[in-house]
């Protein structure tokens, strides 16, 4: 417990994403979890996730698995995502082989099954984070070391599964206060136009309060729309809400 307390005290005071991702790294490790998938969206609508682009995704997996798995679309097909969407908690892997055995996938998840199976993703848990929200989700993939069998998994969580849990849950609501830049990074003049606009603030309430022409603010709300790749300001300023790239404080 004293452990669990300091681990989580560091996580409450971690600055930056990337800070807060190895300290989960070194977590997770600790309990035989090597590999891990984290993604998360705001964009959700039924089966679909919304644009790749619009994830906040960490991962420690190769690029030869994220490649396939992301790009060429396998994670759509993934039957640990379709449990995430339609689920809540902590689910054993050992899930996927009763369900094979039932004969309750489809063969485009018994594709990616084979291509986990290929890349050494085969034993761990998944955790899908409940939200408030239909239109947000968040799941991690906790990938098992090689040289761990699900069965030897199933031990590991059955001792420490609430702990596992805990830490995984409390990440998952940290990362959600800290700035994420991913592919949509903002600069500081963009970031600001887009703030007074949150404060209601029009173009030419927006020049005079930052010593601009309303000609060189709509430019800076024009690049932040491109930036965030959406047609409206009331969407960039959503978007860049979700990114927590909105007032926030530098360190």
């Amino acid at each position: 417990m004293h452990d669990l307390v300091i681990h989580l005290d560091r996580v409450n005071n971690a600055n930056s994403v990337e800070g807060l991702w190895r300290l989960h790294l070194d977590a997770m490790a600790s309990f035989g979890f090597d590999r891990l998938l984290y993604g998360y969206t705001r964009y959700r609508s039924g089966r679909s996730l919304g644009d790749p682009q619009d994830w906040v995704v960490l991962t420690n997996l190769p690029a030869a698995y994220m490649r396939p798995y992301i790009e060429d679309g396998l994670y759509a097909n993934g039957p640990m995502v379709r449990w995430a969407l339609e689920n809540d908690g902590a689910c054993s892997w050992s899930w996927i082989t009763r369900t094979a055995a039932e004969g309750g996938f489809s063969p485009s998840e018994l594709k990616v099954l084979d291509f986990n199976r290929k890349l050494g993703v085969t034993c761990g848990y998944t955790i899908s984070f409940r939200s408030v929200s239909q239109r947000a989700k968040g799941g991690i993939g906790l990938c098992a070391r090689p040289g761990l069998d699900q069965d030897r998994v199933d031990e590991i969580w059955a001792q420490h599964g609430p702990t596992i849990t805990v830490m995984n849950n409390v990440f998952h609501l940290k990362l959600l206060t800290l700035p994420y830049s991913g592919a949509r990074q903002l600069t500081p003049r963009q970031r600001e136009v887009l703030q007074w606009v949150g404060d209601g603030k029009t173009a030419q309430d927006i020049a005079l309060l930052m010593g601009l022409t309303a000609a060189t603010v709509e430019k800076h709300l024009r690049l932040a729309r491109e930036a965030l790749d959406v047609e409206t300001t009331a969407q960039a300023v959503l978007k860049a809400a979700f990114y927590n790239q909105m007032f926030t404080v530098d360190t």
